[in-house]
């Protein structure tokens, strides 16, 4: 008895306790309860079923955690994957992972680059058509100066087609319209202007990682979806259910996609050619985005170890823009693909998604966390799951230490 009130008073040891207090109360009270470790999986569901009781407009969330060391692999779900129907949300169901998809495109790109076909220091008027040479520089961009590793790390300067007011009216007004590539590196000319020079500042930018998808394009001969694909390694490291929208077809035996909504705006019947050509694009399940990140971050997506390092790195000296939002990364904080942040004082890396998806490696822990929450505005939530799942297996596994002879 006396061990286990220990367990209970002992305080977080990295930092003090975080996150919305709906997620907060029971945590703390499943995590003080005297109970054996296969309740961990009881304690995450009811983390899930919370937060679609009590957070008004998430109609469902999904959770994938892998943590190796408490031989914990669990998935669960909770809420509607479609409320009109009634369809309950389930693991299998796929999401549009947004954002999520450019760490799959700075993971092929930095394979071309161990395979030495491309170079992180290469100016990208070495491998975009002429076309697009021409309309960067006759907007004020210097094509020879921009690198790859400038694109990959947000620091090339360019202006972000999607920060554009016009773009949101655009999809709103015509939601089914079939965007392409260059369509929308002409409205980032036309829209804005140039930030900055090259390694000047991080702005964060959905345009830089198009130009890395033609890249990528250009250099293997191939679509997008089918060099991402091979490049990475999908049927290796068995992602059956991730998959390019619109580009490939829908793996078979995979589930409708879950609907996705901005706020009350159910944006599931858009057409994903508004965000498809590197910056988005891949739909998935938050196993398959789990375990894709985790491979990749422990080495086992690269042929050579130090490419992992490589990725890590990012540009030193560059600021934030001014009028930078309050909520954009510290300087510096993103490498190629990932970016690197803390929770409650353990080193994590991490990337997310605009419609509400997060994933996580946390190295310490050797935890994986991917977690969907179907709402553009439920992203707090969201990180406050993954926050408290954190917590929950940290205390686990120091539980463990404790009771070592």
């Amino acid at each position: 008895m006396s061990e286990q009130v220990s367990d209970c008073a002992r305080p977080f040891k990295t930092g003090p306790l975080a996150g919305a207090a709906i997620l907060a109360a029971i945590v703390a009270t499943v995590a003080c309860q005297p109970t054996p470790e296969p309740d961990l999986g009881r304690a995450l569901q009811s983390l899930l079923e919370t937060a679609v009781e009590d957070a008004t407009g998430i109609p469902a969330v999904a959770l994938y955690v892998n943590a190796p060391r408490l031989k914990l692999e669990w998935n669960g779900a909770a809420g509607l994957a479609d409320p009109a129907s009634g369809t309950e949300m389930t693991p299998e169901h796929p999401v549009r992972i947004a954002s999520n998809t450019k760490t799959f495109v700075a993971a092929a790109v930095l394979r071309l680059v161990e395979e030495g076909r491309l170079g992180l220091d290469d100016p990208v008027s070495e491998h975009l058509p002429d076309a697009q040479i021409e309309l960067l520089a006759g907007d004020g961009y210097s094509p020879t100066e921009i690198t790859i590793r400038h694109l990959l790390t947000h620091t090339s300067g360019l202006y972000d087609h999607s920060d554009s007011e016009n773009y949101v009216h655009a999809i709103l007004d015509e939601p089914m319209h079939r965007w392409t590539p260059a369509e929308q590196l002409e409205s980032a000319m036309e829209w804005g202007d140039r930030l900055d020079a090259p390694g000047k500042i991080y702005s964060y930018c959905d345009t830089g990682y198009i130009l890395l998808g033609e890249i990528l394009e250009q250099s293997t001969g191939r679509s997008l979806a089918g060099a991402v694909r091979e490049l990475v390694g999908f049927e290796r490291l068995g992602l059956s259910s991730t998959w390019w929208e619109t580009l490939e077809p829908r793996p078979i035996d995979v589930p409708d996609r879950a609907h996705q909504f901005l706020g009350e705006l159910d944006v599931t019947g858009f057409d994903p050619s508004f965000d498809l050509y590197g910056g988005g694009g891949l739909v998935s399940t938050m196993r398959d985005l789990a375990r894709f990140f985790r491979e990749l971050v422990t080495g086992g997506v690269y042929a050579k170890p130090e490419t992992t390092n490589t990725m890590l790195t990012t540009i030193d000296g560059v600021r934030l823009p001014p009028g930078a939002s309050e909520s954009a990364l510290p300087a510096g904080a993103y490498r190629m693909g990932l970016w690197v942040n803390e929770v409650e004082g353990l080193t994590e890396y991490r990337h997310t998604g605009f419609w509400g998806t997060a994933v996580t490696y946390v190295p310490e822990l050797d935890l994986t966390i991917a977690a969907t929450v179907n709402q553009n505005s439920g992203k707090q939530i969201l990180d406050d799951i993954v926050r408290q799942v954190t917590i929950l297996v940290y205390e686990r596994m120091d539980r463990r230490r404790d009771r070592l002879p």
